[in-house]
């Protein structure tokens, strides 16, 4: 594998709902040139042969694509399998659905916040495969815990030439701070305060233009989750950077 950049991790456990991540890890691979590791992995035994064709139809895509790759069989739970492959060299892991019943879900959680617990390099999750990068949002919470999925997100742009939103969100109060009172008081032009956001938000934005990255600043005010999901129905983006390397573990997950 090339030291100077990842190596894509394209994740599959024979299921169906894996070929989105497919399709996209194979597309990506190709427009960065970069290698891939496929994972194939046998949850259990009755699944070996579903992976395994779905295993070969993916390599015979890579060698028709000239995609360098590296084919890797390993049994037990899917984010076991995958944590423990990402310790093994420097990855961008893409995986999608893993085909779960909704009854486990209800009952053990979504397989994907136990990869997000597991996994400590960055995890590109696809739902559904859009074969084009031109406009990217990156979700920033105004303080550099965000940092990592900000540069990853500028790399990507420079490549594809996309345009980047960074978009912060201002919640309602709930603490009465002195520090949260003012960036409460002008959400609206938070660039131009001396809080830790305005600084922070102003230091991205200097980056992107660092990077030669167009990129612009989006602020919106409410609740977290819903202005992030108004704002993706809006945009029409193409890919949604967001995290930090403490949120998987952050009890906002049972929200």
């Amino acid at each position: 594998m090339n030291a100077t950049h990842p190596a894509i991790l394209l994740c599959t456990n024979g299921s169906e709902n894996t070929r989105p991540a497919l399709d996209y890890g194979i597309w990506l691979a190709g427009q960065l040139k970069w290698d891939v590791v496929l994972l194939g992995i046998v949850e259990d035994v009755e699944d070996a042969p579903r992976v395994r064709l779905l295993v070969d139809e993916t390599v015979r895509r890579l060698d028709n694509a000239g995609i360098p790759y590296e084919l890797r069989l390993s049994q037990g739970r899917s984010p076991d399998v995958i944590a423990s492959q990402t310790t093994s060299g420097n990855f961008l892991t893409v995986v999608g659905p893993l085909g779960r019943p909704a009854w486990q879900r209800v009952l053990q959680g979504r397989s994907f916040r136990r990869i997000l617990q597991k996994v400590s390099t960055p995890v590109l999750y696809v739902r559904q495969p859009l074969l084009r990068l031109e406009r990217i949002l990156v979700c920033t919470g105004g303080l550099r815990y965000a940092i990592g999925v900000e540069r990853l997100c500028y790399s990507l742009a420079k490549h594809f030439g996309a345009e980047v939103t960074l978009l912060h969100i201002v919640e309602p109060v709930t603490l009465e701070y002195p520090l949260s009172r003012e960036v409460h008081r002008r959400w609206q032009n938070i660039l131009e305060t001396d809080t830790p956001q305005g600084r922070n938000l102003r230091l991205a934005l200097s980056e992107a233009q660092a990077t030669q990255v167009p990129a612009k600043l989006k602020v919106r005010h409410g609740n977290i989750v819903h202005e992030i999901l108004e704002e993706v129905r809006q945009g029409q983006y193409d890919l949604i950077g967001m995290g930090s390397p403490y949120s998987a573990h952050s009890l906002r997950h049972l929200y």
